[in-house]
């Protein structure tokens, strides 16, 4: 098999894994294949955890997945499988909305599809965008206590108490310098030369 075949043989297994053939259509069930027909408000949607309601991922915890036991999960991974419970409801709600000609049961097919088939790259894609809210946080942080540092500095420093301190302290500084800077100049004007004794000539 050539380079070619065997790329064109991963997207075929890949796009079998991303739709469902359904009264003669191919319903994709990744809901970013439809992103040519989002508006940005619907892409941002998609796009960031935290959109629907707790009590709405509550309820359907067990639709999606019934083999947990959720009281055994850390909070990191029950935000993630949260966050990835969220994906299914609003992939399914775009999915109604573009094919709005599917029935009932047709929809149950296309969730029990995706249930087995995006569980595990739902998943991925929640962690990878925590790990992307989470530096931009951390950036956000940052900037924000630099900012802080500085406007305390410059309050600090706009202070009529801080003028008074500092004015003398900085002048006696100066005053030091110049000090030990003119007691160094007048070192090396007037150096002392001791010659030894069988140099002077006397004896």
């Amino acid at each position: 098999m050539t380079a070619a075949q065997e790329q064109d043989a991963q997207l075929q297994r890949r796009l079998q894994q991303d739709s469902i053939q359904l009264i003669g259509k191919t319903i994709y069930i990744n809901p970013f294949l439809y992103w040519r027909r989002f508006d940005s408000n619907t892409d941002r949607w998609l796009r960031e955890p935290g959109q629907l309601g707790e009590d709405q991922i509550t309820l359907n915890r067990s639709r999606f997945y019934p083999e947990l036991d959720w009281d055994l999960l850390d909070e990191n991974q029950r935000a993630i499988k949260d966050a990835a419970v969220e994906m299914f409801l609003k992939s399914l709600e775009l999915i109604g909305t573009f094919h709005p000609e599917l029935t009932a049961g047709q929809l149950l097919e296309v969730e029990r599809k995706m249930a087995v088939t995006k569980k595990r790259s739902f998943e991925r894609w929640v962690e990878k965008s925590f790990r992307r809210r989470f530096k931009e946080e951390a950036k956000e942080r940052r900037r924000f206590a630099r900012e802080r540092t500085w406007r305390t500095w410059r309050e600090w420093i706009s202070m009529e108490t801080t003028h008074q301190a500092v004015v003398p302290a900085v002048a006696l500084v100066v005053l030091a310098g110049f000090g030990g800077w003119s007691l160094g100049v007048s070192q090396m004007a007037c150096p002392t030369l001791r010659l030894p004794a069988q140099q002077t000539g006397i004896r």
